[in-house]
């Protein structure tokens, strides 16, 4: 009694009493009003509740007061705002935050004339990481990671994590000469780059790790927030494909790329759909000229383009993973066309040989797969061919071996491709249950050119013999080639010399040519 509320309350709650007090007093009620009140032992939040009683006017007046603590739904709305706006793992701005303060710079931008920049941020080989040492020791590293991004951005701007080990670094404020506010944006991300250059200490592991940064400058733009985002990413990429442990500023020219990337890899899912794929017979023949088989390559009959090489498509297949089922596509019309020929005497004899890339070979179910093809379509085993690089010897050997001697138990024959070419270790040549090794276009072109290649293809068809296995020449398109390898032993040749690769109705003219003589 008697005292003061400013006496019994701090300065910020009293006035906000004292605020509640006054509404009562002119409307008769008040509530709503919140306040906090610090102590040692933490926070506490209140909220007033005022009604003036009917008795007493003026200086008389007497009002109710309620006080209701309020202090775990003030903490569950914080919990729910902090959920809804940062990252829980690293306590950082969520893409929702991060695209909020990026709308606020380009406002900011718009009034004063300044630039800003977006570094958007992935980590390289962050999924080897989490593969060899588990997810927790991943997140250990991620914490470390977004710790020393907000300590480079010591003159300000905004670090997110959007996901994964992708970060986004906002950088406001820069010149509001674009050249200038270009080399601030680069001296950040060098800044980061060095950061995240040096070691980190996950548990007893000593980690060394480095990252991709794609950057975007902007200052007013008509652009959505979403478009900034996506540039700074594909400038990121191509980072990552040049290497890694680099930055790289976004161009119109790698957006025009990433959308044709995009719409043919929307088309190559359309046209394994669609039917659109055909494929081509290249003869292979004795060194009597008489054709044993062929080799299949695949074509793309586009409804626009005409008909793609594989050197418009292969690579993207390959990255995309669409390499697998288009590759099933063609084990399976090969074998259906064996499956057909083994009905006509004239054509029984004949082998086909199928390219498989390393990335379809290495699929768990691939020894499987072949078995149901070769069982669905009553192809004979012995008649297919499957042709393989050396980049399959580079790892996974035993793995490898095991998957070849599991189909070579059924009857399919191997073919090493281009060899000498790659990486492999000749120890491992006797045990692969190799048929074949075909020697590369880049000698045989050199018959004639360069002597020492011709040594080196002597000692490979020397090498296969005393091997026991079956030596192709491919790329054989003069006469001279033709002749030197036949002196030297090739026992087949394929090449333009005697057939380009053609559709099967051409190639079927070829084999009835030969037989009628």
């Amino acid at each position: 009694m008697g005292k003061r509320m400013s006496d019994l309350l701090p300065a910020n709650a009293a006035a906000e009493v004292m605020v509640a007090l006054r509404d009562a007093f002119e409307t008769g009620f008040s509530a709503g009003r919140q306040f906090e009140i610090r102590t040692a032992k933490g926070a506490t939040w209140f909220e007033i509740s005022v009604s003036r009683k009917v008795i007493g006017e003026g200086a008389a007046a007497r009002f109710i007061v309620i006080l209701r603590d309020i202090t775990e739904s003030k903490l569950a709305a914080r919990e729910i705002e902090h959920l809804a706006f940062y990252d829980t793992l690293t306590g950082l701005p969520n893409r929702r935050l991060l695209l909020h303060r990026l709308q606020a710079t380009i406002d900011s931008n718009v009034r004063r004339s300044r630039h800003g920049a977006l570094l958007f941020m992935d980590l390289d080989d962050f999924k080897t990481l989490n593969d060899a040492l588990g997810h927790a020791t991943g997140d250990a590293l991620l914490k470390q990671v977004a710790f020393r991004l907000q300590d480079s951005l010591k003159d300000g701007g905004t670090v997110a994590r959007l996901g994964g080990d992708e970060f986004v670094m906002l950088l406001d404020n820069l010149s509001d000469d674009p050249g200038v506010a270009a080399m601030q944006a680069n001296a950040a991300g060098e800044a980061i780059l060095a950061a995240l250059n040096g070691s980190f200490q996950l548990a007893d592991h000593q980690y060394h790790s480095t990252c991709s940064i794609g950057a975007v400058v902007f200052s007013g733009t008509h652009q959505s927030l979403e478009d900034l985002l996506k540039q700074a990413d594909i400038a990121m990429f191509y980072a990552k494909s040049a290497g890694g442990d680099a930055l790289r500023f976004f161009e119109a020219s790698m957006q025009t790329a990433i959308t044709a990337r995009a719409t043919l890899e929307s088309e190559l899912h359309a046209a394994l759909a669609g039917g659109q794929f055909v494929l081509h017979y290249q003869s292979q023949v004795t060194s009597e000229g008489h054709i044993v088989g062929a080799e299949v390559l695949i074509r793309w009959q586009h409804p626009v383009r005409g008909l793609v090489q594989p050197g418009g498509f292969i690579e993207l297949a390959e990255e995309t993973g669409l390499i697998v089922p288009i590759g099933m596509w063609v084990l399976e019309t090969a074998c259906i066309q064996l499956e057909r020929w083994s009905h006509d005497p004239r054509r029984r004899h004949l082998r086909l040989a199928v390219n498989v890339s390393a990335r379809q070979f290495r699929t768990d179910d691939f020894v499987d797969r072949v078995r149901d093809v070769l069982q669905r379509t009553g192809a004979d085993p012995t008649r297919l061919e499957l042709e393989l690089t050396e980049s399959l010897l580079q790892d996974k050997v035993s793995e490898t071996i095991d998957k070849m001697q599991s189909l070579a138990t059924l009857g399919v024959r191997f073919s090493m491709d281009d060899f000498g070419t790659g990486f492999s270790s000749l120890s491992y040549m006797t045990q692969l249950p190799l048929n074949q090794i075909k020697v590369d276009k880049f000698f045989v072109q050199s018959i004639g050119i360069d002597p020492k290649v011709e040594l080196i293809i002597q000692a490979i068809i020397g090498m296969a013999r005393n091997l026991d296995l079956e030596i192709v020449a491919e790329g054989v398109e003069t006469q001279p080639q033709f002749e030197f390898l036949q002196a030297h032993g090739a026992m087949l040749c394929q090449g333009y010399l005697f057939s380009r690769p053609v559709p099967l109705d051409q190639f079927d003219a070829q084999l009835d040519v030969e037989m009628a003589n």
